[in-house]
């Protein structure tokens, strides 16, 4: 790797992805960095994104089973023989530079063995309003965290090889949060750069039953994996202010039976979570204007009492089943 440059293979999870999957590996195929394999992992698809991938130059690995992103994301490391590893969700597709970006600051900063990047602002499809908020808060909440962190977030990700010989794999016990989980492996060891330029644009949920229904199911490991973690926190989407000022609203209702006045308590607590994050409200006005963001915060509300529910459901059944969590992975080699 000193005197050659160093080979870099794609991985790609998928999952029922017809939709996205042909726009992602069209992303991939124009990098301006050439890549020495794009493998593609279906996590036992029942569309036709096996059929999608087929028509790209890559290599197709079918799971029997749907097992979860970090069950495919270890396929795909077991069968590729980069020195590099660049994953991709199937659901991003990578600006141009994105791949030659993330090698950059491997080749400047020799301690650094991970880079990741942030969701642009522009979808990769527009799918409305719902999407646009989720879309302004993970570009948000990513450009807040730039710089070296401790945390792992493999939507878009160059990570060297050898980190996974030296921590192991992705937990499969894990069925979100496993990114976080490896992180927290990886600890000071592996210097994590997240940056805002490699950037992908993102297709995200468009329906607020969906989103509210999948931000329930995965904030139930939140609590789990920070029980696990070794070292210091790593970012986070969400802020301690947020949720619990979040948590203030529903409270509030509790005051109808006995109160004529819990409407404007309601809404003061509403208020006050609008101004819990200063920062978020100000990126918000600014990109989309007062009428949105009264929008936004409305959806940003439901969706914080969706984490805070999960989270306790996830606390509570970590406390009656140990097994509900991470299970420390010892390191394993990857194939070449």
């Amino acid at each position: 790797m000193l005197n050659m440059p160093p080979t870099v293979s794609v991985i790609i999870p998928t999952h029922n992805s017809s939709k996205t999957l042909g726009a992602c590996l069209e992303a991939v195929r124009r990098q301006d960095h050439p890549v020495t394999e794009v493998i593609v992992v279906d996590d036992a698809s029942t569309d036709d994104t096996r059929d999608i991938a087929r028509r790209f130059p890559c290599r197709l690995l079918v799971t029997d089973r749907n097992a979860g992103p970090a069950a495919a994301r270890n396929r795909g490391i077991q069968a590729s023989t980069g020195d590099l590893l660049f994953f991709l969700d199937s659901d991003c597709a990578p600006e141009p530079d994105a791949l030659s970006n993330a090698l950059a600051i491997l080749r400047e900063q020799p301690d650094v063995a991970c880079v990741h990047g942030i969701y642009a602002l522009t979808p990769l499809f527009d799918d409305g309003p719902v999407e646009a908020y989720r879309l302004l808060h993970g570009h948000y909440w990513r450009l807040r965290n730039v710089g070296r962190v401790r945390t792992t977030l493999f939507a878009i990700c160059l990570i060297r090889r050898e980190v996974f010989d030296a921590v192991g794999l992705f937990d499969e016990n894990l069925r979100a949060s496993e990114d976080v989980e490896i992180g927290d492996r990886m600890g000071d060891r592996h210097g994590i750069v997240l940056t805002d330029t490699v950037v992908c644009r993102h297709d995200d949920d468009s329906q607020l039953g969906a989103l509210l229904r999948k931000q329930f199911r995965r904030s139930q490991l939140l609590i789990p994996v920070a029980l696990a973690e070794r070292g210091p926190a790593g970012i986070r989407a969400n802020t301690p202010a947020g949720l619990l000022t979040a948590a203030l609203v529903p409270t509030s209702l509790l005051l109808a039976p006995f109160t004529a006045g819990w409407p404007l308590a309601t809404l003061l607590g509403f208020v006050l979570f609008t101004v819990a994050e200063p920062a978020l409200l100000r990126f918000v006005l600014r990109q989309r204007g007062p009428a949105f963001a009264a929008f936004f915060f409305a959806v940003h509300l439901t969706v914080q009492l969706a984490v805070v529910a999960g989270a306790v459901v996830g606390g509570l059944r970590h406390l009656t089943d140990r097994s509900f969590g991470p299970t420390r992975v010892p390191a394993a080699k990857t194939s070449r």
